[in-house]
């Protein structure tokens, strides 16, 4: 199966895509990635949510302006409509997500 790119993954109709930028060595990474886990769970079927590491992934993280990790940036019909830097509490990142996922 071939490797989508960026642009393909984030242009998903009718699903909002949540891109979580990471490092593997980045502590408020590993804080925020069960609070994504758990976003997941209660909005499956509506979210999609993928993670990209900025190590492995420096011209996405560029072209997205990406400057501290961990960044959520989230996508609807592959357009940027919110974003974050540092760890967001799941309440709050629910609260951010409901208009988008209805």
């Amino acid at each position: 199966m071939p490797r989508k790119s960026f642009s393909e993954l984030i242009d998903s109709p009718g699903m909002p895509v949540l891109v979580d930028f990471f490092a593997t060595w980045c502590g408020p990474c590993k804080t925020m990635a069960p609070i994504l886990e758990q976003v997941a769970a209660q909005h499956q079927g509506k979210l999609r949510i993928i993670k990209i590491d900025v190590d492995k992934n420096p011209a996405v993280a560029q072209q997205y302006r990406v400057q501290s990790i961990p960044t959520l940036v989230l996508f609807s019909k592959g357009q940027p409509v919110w974003r974050q830097a540092g760890v967001v509490p799941a309440a709050q990142l629910s609260q951010v997500l409901q208009p988008f996922i209805g």
